[in-house]
């Protein structure tokens, strides 16, 4: 019983996780309007926020967020 618990709280919090790149993505694009990066770092985050809206979209919500988390950290978020 306590196996089955631990194993649907794990796949809860998965599944939040996983609906939080739209979140992420939201972050992002608010805090690119003031940034202030070189040109080379604002390709990049656009080009890592781009691919976790794609990775989001094909399902791949680990491979998303792990996207966004590398283009927010450059955002210096």
């Amino acid at each position: 019983m306590k196996k089955l618990f631990v194993a649907a709280i794990a796949l809860a919090s998965a599944a939040a996780f996983a609906h939080n790149c739209p979140n992420e993505m939201k972050t992002i694009d608010a805090k690119l309007s003031s940034a202030k990066l070189a040109d080379a770092d604002l390709a990049k985050v656009k080009a890592l926020r781009a691919d976790g809206e794609a990775l989001h979209k094909a399902g791949k919500h680990d491979d998303s967020m792990k996207a966004l988390g590398e283009a927010k950290k450059i955002l210096g978020m």
